[in-house]
C-alpha cells in the first residue's frame, strides 16, 4: 500500500488537539490543495471562510451544537456552496442571467465538499488532524449572523484542523462496513432486514442489535440536531426555489 491510500485508511476525525500551532506554510498548503480540486467547468462553486477572530470561534462552537473543542483547534475553515459570485459576475456583464436554483446550489455543494476532502487529505499528509462539522448547517440565522452569509451562499460544511494529542492518534478509527454492502454493480440493490443487520452487526459491540440500532436512532436519526439541520436545509432550499422562479 503507498503512502498516499496509507493515509487515506489510517485518517479519523479528531477532535482534541495539543497546543502546537500550524505554520502559515501547512495552513497555505492545505488551502492550496483545496483550490485545486476536481470542479464543475472549472467554476470553483464555493467561498472558504477562514475563521481567526477567537470570538467567532466561541460563537460557531456554542452554535454548532455546543462543541468546545471547535474553538481551541488551530485552523477552522468553512466551506461554502456560492452560488452568488458567478450570478453577480454574469449580471455585471450584462449577460441576463436566470436566477440561481435548487440544481445550481447542489453542484456548489459537490465542489465545496470536494475541495473540503482535498484539504484533509493534505492535512493528513502533514501530520495535521481535521473533523467535519456538518452542524455549520443548523441554526440558519445565526450562522448567517456570524459569518455574513448573503443569499445564494450556503455553509455546506465546516472543518477544524490542529496536531492529534497522543490519545487521539492511538484511539481506534470506526469500522467501515464491507465493500459489498456499498458497492452495488450496475443498478442500485435494496437490501432487506437480514442483509442490513449484517452489515451493520459491526458496529454493536455488546451483541445486541436491536437495543444498539434503536439507541442510534434515537442518538442520531431522531434526534433535535438532525431536525434542526433538517430545517435549516429545508429554508435554504425553499429560498433559493422561490429566488429562482422570480
Amino acid at each position: 500500500m503507498n503512502e498516499v491510500l496509507k493515509q487515506l485508511n489510517d485518517r479519523k476525525s479528531v477532535r482534541v488537539f495539543t497546543d502546537a500551532p500550524i505554520s502559515a506554510e501547512d495552513k497555505q498548503a492545505i488551502l492550496t490543495a483545496a483550490v485545486m480540486a476536481p470542479t464543475a467547468g472549472n467554476q470553483q462553486l464555493y467561498t472558504i471562510i477562514d475563521v481567526t477572530d477567537p470570538q467567532k470561534k466561541e460563537q460557531l462552537a456554542e452554535s454548532c451544537d455546543h462543541q468546545p473543542f471547535i474553538a481551541q483547534a488551530k485552523l477552522v475553515l468553512v466551506f461554502c456552496a456560492d452560488c452568488l459570485k458567478w450570478y453577480d459576475a454574469f449580471c455585471h456583464s450584462d449577460c441576463a442571467p436566470r436566477r440561481p436554483g435548487v440544481g445550481d446550489l447542489l453542484l456548489a455543494v459537490d465542489d465545496a465538499l470536494i475541495a473540503a476532502q482535498n484539504a484533509v487529505t493534505a492535512a493528513e499528509s502533514l501530520g495535521i488532524g481535521s473533523c467535519y462539522i456538518g452542524d455549520i448547517m443548523e441554526n440558519r440565522d445565526t450562522q448567517k449572523e456570524i459569518l455574513g452569509f448573503p443569499e445564494y451562499v450556503f455553509p455546506a460544511a465546516m472543518l477544524v484542523f490542529g496536531y492529534p494529542t497522543e490519545q487521539q492518534r492511538q484511539r481506534q478509527k470506526p469500522k467501515r462496513v464491507d465493500l459489498s454492502y456499498i458497492v452495488h454493480e450496475n443498478t442500485y440493490r435494496h437490501m432487506d432486514a437480514a442483509e442490513l443487520r449484517r452489515m451493520l452487526s459491526k458496529n454493536c459491540r455488546d451483541g445486541d442489535y436491536d437495543r444498539w440500532i434503536q439507541a442510534f436512532c434515537d442518538r442520531k436519526y431522531n434526534s433535535d440536531f438532525a431536525r434542526e439541520m433538517t430545517a435549516s436545509v429545508a429554508a435554504y432550499l425553499d429560498e433559493f426555489q422561490k429566488e429562482g422562479e422570480q
